[in-house]
């Protein structure tokens, strides 16, 4: 069964060379059987990763074959909620390896930590799965390169889960911004204020939860004792597992400024701020935090600030481009542009005709779209919408905004030697040390 279903995605690119009328949907439905399907097993379900299986399982043929996670409960509850999805409790696993092992998984979801994505990720790709992980890419500037190679090297499918890439609003707002109506773009402003951020407050080490394996957890991270600050959803305030909100919601948005302005990386950043909402909770990152970044021909600023709900133009999080003759505002919910004015003899006019505001269609928000052409990718075998390089790239820019906090000074990227210009403590931080067992991938 496994060996079939793994031939018709090999081939089925080639099958429909005859028949080139017809979509990629209607070749499938055309030539779909039982064993057709694409069996999908996913590595760290607790989060992202059980709302990207979700999302997978709307379209036919898809099929949740295999789960793993370290906490036997999260296990436990997710294998219940896919059986009463599909009728059917799939295998689980506490160990992602044998996932890589099962040949009835054509594909794997990661939706683990941060630190975990780059060895699962090149693991998968060795074992000839096709791979969707959670953003950020990796958790370092040399894991994203490794990640990268990966996927060219064994040829697989990579679909990074920056779901925007996948919405319609954000299409259309990014061909407005391309049709070089607002003018010359000067700077590029993206923001998260999340005011729904709590603080985290200080609390003892303690045993590790029955069920779960604390060590698995942790993998190539530093070993310390358990706490629960760190575990399930605040992994992501401690640098040993991710980057803050620079990572978590940063890459989201400083890819769309990526993508309108067709840049890849800058030549210098600086960063400032610090724990400035709650200076003494448990958090590592900072809460509070902008950053510059100069490309050749305009600036991005990033900022994010915890416990504030009113950003720029009076929205919690959004991507601004702004122009000669006008702005454009973008966020998950709508695009509009605000004209430059001027003035001629005397009276004030609009730089640009008016644009009404587009909003975001119900259901095509991106997470079901982005979800639909992974798997249309497996079966076509081109490249998705946010791949591996693609996602490196918001990913990468990231990181290089903590690293001009981390060093407290402006810092100079050499995009081609993939290092910081002259800098050995800001170099420090491009390649994370693994724990051993643990190994950092060759590839």
């Amino acid at each position: 069964m496994a060996e079939s279903r793994r031939r018709f995605l090999e081939h089925s690119a080639a099958a429909g060379v005859g028949l080139a009328t017809l979509s990629t949907a209607d070749l499938w439905a055309a030539q779909s059987a039982p064993t057709d399907r694409i069996g999908v097993g996913v590595i760290g379900c607790n989060g992202m990763g059980f709302s990207d299986i979700q999302s997978m399982l709307k379209r036919p043929e898809a099929e949740c074959v295999a789960l793993c996670d370290v906490d036997a409960s999260v296990l436990a509850r997710r294998a219940g909620d896919i059986e009463r999805m599909t009728g059917t409790k799939p295998p689980v696993y506490g160990d992602f390896r044998r996932i890589l092992e099962n040949p009835d998984v054509d594909a794997v979801v990661i939706g683990t930590p941060d630190h975990w994505h780059c060895l699962q990720m090149v693991m998968a790709c060795e074992a000839s799965k096709d791979v969707y992980v959670e953003k950020p890419l990796a958790n370092s500037i040399e894991e994203c390169r490794l990640m990268v190679s990966a996927a060219e090297r064994y040829d697989r499918v990579v679909q990074v889960g920056q779901w925007q890439r996948s919405g319609p609003h954000w299409a259309d707002a990014i061909a407005f911004l391309q049709s070089g109506a607002l003018g010359r773009i000067r700077t590029a402003r993206a923001w998260a204020y999340m005011n729904w951020m709590p603080e985290v407050p200080m609390v003892p080490d303690g045993p590790t939860p029955d069920g779960v394996d604390y060590d698995m957890w942790l993998g190539p991270a530093p070993q310390r004792r358990f706490n629960p600050n760190r575990f399930h959803f605040n992994f992501r305030w401690f640098w040993d597992y991710a980057g803050g909100l620079m990572t978590d919601w940063g890459v989201h948005l400083i890819d769309i400024v990526l993508y309108g302005m067709q840049a890849t990386a800058p030549n210098s950043i600086v960063a400032s701020g610090g724990k400035f909402a709650y200076p003494d909770d448990a958090e590592e990152t900072p809460d509070t935090l902008q950053a510059i970044y100069e490309f050749d021909d305009f600036s991005m600023i990033w900022e994010h600030a915890v416990g504030i709900g009113l950003g720029p133009f009076q929205r919690d999080h959004g991507v601004a481009f702004i122009g000669n003759e006008g702005t454009l505002v973008v966020d998950r919910g709508r695009w509009e542009v605000f004209p430059e004015t001027g003035t001629a003899d005397g009276k004030p006019y609009y730089k640009m005709d008016p644009v009404p505001e587009h909003r975001a269609v119900s259901g095509q928000g991106g997470l079901d779209q982005h979800t639909e052409n992974f798997l249309e990718c497996m079966k076509t075998r081109q490249q998705p919408r946010c791949n591996a390089d693609t996602g490196s790239l918001a990913a990468v820019n990231a990181h290089l905004g903590n690293v001009a906090f981390r060093t407290d000074r402006k810092v100079h990227w050499d995009e081609a030697g993939q290092r910081f210009r002259d800098d050995a403590e800001a170099n420090a931080f491009l390649t994370p040390t693994y724990r051993g067992p643990w190994a950092l991938p060759r590839v």
